[in-house]
């Protein structure tokens, strides 16, 4: 891991991460955030992630589905992945991205996107005990779908064998965020041409039922509350 770098005006605390060569921003620094509120709250609004780490000496990036537990960000995968296997113990590269609007502007030089990313870099160990696994996996599932892990069919030893979940500690992580208008060189505002932001809006569909449902089983109302954005 590189030695943290602290900024002019960023403070260390514990709730305000360090800059290192790896998370500093070379340029509009303005949109780098490091504390750990924001950080968090980008994590926690999006479950899909990209992992990046080496397979076999070569870049590879893989999308799954995150979960945050206090400091420390988790993601799960088959134990027999290759991806999973050269994550364990092992630098990695975890990415959220949501995007938030579409920026057009009057030259094509400037258009741009608004959105809210977070990136984290450090070392990913392996859960070994199958406990602790288990409670992640509660977390995980409750996450996305609140009280649903009580109602399901219990997890089976073989299933839990075949589930490797991998974490990162969130120590060298920052936040970079676009949530503004239009940028054009001033001579270009009297270009007759529309300019403006198209908001892009992440929702949850109406539920589709699986036709084998069992006779009077009723869409849960505690998942009212699943969103994502």
């Amino acid at each position: 891991m590189s030695d943290p770098k602290e900024p002019s005006g960023s403070p260390v605390t514990p709730d305000h991460l360090p800059q290192t060569e790896r998370t500093r921003l070379r340029r509009n620094h303005k949109r780098g955030h490091f504390d750990r509120q924001t950080i968090y709250e980008i994590l926690d609004a999006c479950p899909l992630c990209h992992l990046g780490y080496l397979l076999d000496g070569a870049p590879a990036v893989t999308p799954t589905l995150q979960w945050r537990d206090g400091d420390h960000v988790y993601w799960h995968a088959s134990s027999a992945s290759r991806a999973l296997r050269s994550s364990n113990a092992a630098q990695v590269c975890l990415t959220v991205t949501l995007l938030d609007a579409l920026v057009l502007a009057r030259s094509a030089f400037h258009h741009s996107a608004n959105y809210r990313a977070v990136m984290i870099f450090g070392e990913a160990h392996l859960l070994e005990d199958e406990k602790e696994k288990t409670i992640q996996l509660e977390r995980f599932v409750d996450g996305l779908y609140p009280n649903r892990w009580q109602t399901l069919r219990p997890m089976t030893d073989k299933e839990l064998k075949a589930t490797g979940i991998l974490r990162l500690p969130i120590e060298e992580a920052s936040a970079k965020i676009r949530d503004t208008g239009v940028a054009d060189d001033e001579e270009d505002y009297d270009w007759p041409v529309w300019s403006g932001l198209l908001p892009v809006r992440y929702e949850i569909g109406e539920p589709e039922a699986d036709p084998r449902n069992v006779p009077g089983v009723e869409w849960p109302a505690t998942l009212g509350d699943v969103k994502i954005g």
